[in-house]
C-alpha cells in the first residue's frame, strides 16, 4: 500500500492522511491516539475484536455463493475455515486460547460467533441482495491534500444508481452518547465515496448484530462538508499536538477497556518518553486502516 508524504504547505493546509479509525482515536483520547500512532505500543487482541474480524470474513465470503445457497448453515460451515485463515495472518491471536487445552473456550467462542451470523439472517436475506462491493477499498485526497482512506464493509448499488453504504458490527447499537461515533465514521466514508463518485450516498446503514438492530441514515451534502471540516480540522490538532508534545488524555467509561491504561497520568501511570516522529511518519500511521471495528 503506498503512503502519501504529510507537509503543512506555505498556506498551513494539511497534507497528511487519516482512516477513520485514527481520527476516532484522536477525537476519543489524543493520548490513545499517541499510544497508538506515536509510540505504537502492542496491544493485546481481544475476543470480541478477533471474533468480528472472523464475522466480517464469513459475511464477505457468503456472497460468494450463488442465490438461494446463502443460509445459516453454510455461514456456519465457513466459521472455522475463517478463523483458521485469521490465525494464519495474525498468528499472535493464538494466544487467545493459549491455555485452553481443552478447547472448549474456543467452542464456546465459535458459539458466539455462530450467534452474530444467525442474528445477521433475522435483519437481511443475503438471497435477495447482491452487492457491488464487499470490503471496499477507498481512498481520496481533499482540496486541503489530507487523504483519506478506508474499507467499507459492503455497497449495494440500486438499478437507478443510489448507493448504499453497509457497516456490520459486532457489538451492540450504542446509546445516543456514543452514536455519533458509528455515524462519523459513516460519514467518512461517505465523503469519500462522494469524492470519488461524484454522488453523495443516498442511505449508510449500520447492521448491529449484538442485538440485531439497524441505524439508518440518510446523509445531504450538508453532512459530508461539515464532515470535510471536521476531519480537516482533526489533522490540523493532530500536527499541533506533534509538534507541541501535548497529548492529553481524555479519562471517560471506556477507559477500563484500554491496553494503556497503567501508562495514563489521568490513572496515576507515567507515559513512556515521547520519540521523535516526523509528520510523515505520523501520517503514515495515521492512514492505517482497520478492516474490523467491532462496536463503532
Amino acid at each position: 500500500m503506498s503512503v502519501v508524504a504529510a507537509e503543512v504547505d506555505v498556506h498551513g493546509h494539511p497534507r497528511g492522511a487519516l482512516s477513520p479509525s485514527r481520527a476516532a482515536d484522536f477525537m476519543s483520547c489524543p493520548l490513545k491516539y499517541r499510544f497508538r500512532v506515536i509510540d505504537r505500543l502492542p496491544e493485546k487482541p481481544s475476543p470480541a475484536a478477533v471474533r468480528g474480524t472472523v464475522v466480517h470474513g464469513v459475511l464477505e465470503r457468503l456472497f460468494d455463493l450463488p442465490r438461494g445457497q446463502r443460509t445459516l448453515e453454510h455461514a456456519a460451515e465457513m466459521l472455522e475455515p475463517q478463523w483458521q485463515h485469521v490465525l494464519e495472518e495474525e498468528p499472535e491471536v493464538a494466544e487467545l486460547f493459549a491455555e485452553d487445552a481443552s478447547g472448549e473456550e474456543l467452542a464456546k467462542w465459535l458459539a458466539e460467533a455462530h450467534q452474530l451470523l444467525g442474528k445477521y439472517f433475522t435483519l437481511e436475506d443475503p438471497n435477495a441482495l447482491e452487492p457491488a462491493e464487499r470490503e471496499l477499498y477507498v481512498e481520496t485526497a481533499l482540496e486541503s491534500g489530507l487523504v483519506l482512506r478506508g474499507y467499507v464493509d459492503r455497497l449495494d448499488v440500486a438499478p437507478t444508481g443510489e448507493i448504499r453504504v453497509v457497516d456490520y458490527k459486532t457489538g451492540r447499537s450504542p446509546s445516543e452518547f456514543f452514536e455519533a461515533k458509528a455515524l462519523f465514521q459513516m460519514k467518512f466514508y461517505a465523503l469519500v465515496l462522494w469524492r470519488l463518485r461524484g454522488v453523495v450516498p443516498a442511505m449508510l446503514q449500520l447492521v448491529y448484530l449484538g442485538n440485531g438492530e439497524i441505524v439508518r441514515y440518510v446523509p445531504d451534502e450538508a453532512d459530508l462538508r461539515a464532515c470535510e471540516r471536521k476531519v480537516t480540522a482533526l489533522w490540523t490538532a493532530i500536527t499541533r499536538a506533534l509538534e507541541s508534545g501535548d497529548w492529553r488524555p481524555s479519562p471517560g467509561p471506556l477507559c477500563d477497556w484500554c491496553d494503556h491504561k497503567p501508562l495514563c497520568p489521568a490513572w496515576g501511570g507515567t507515559p513512556p518518553p515521547l520519540p521523535t516522529r516526523s509528520v510523515e511518519e505520523v501520517a503514515a500511521e495515521s492512514a492505517g486502516v482497520d478492516l474490523v471495528d467491532v462496536d463503532g
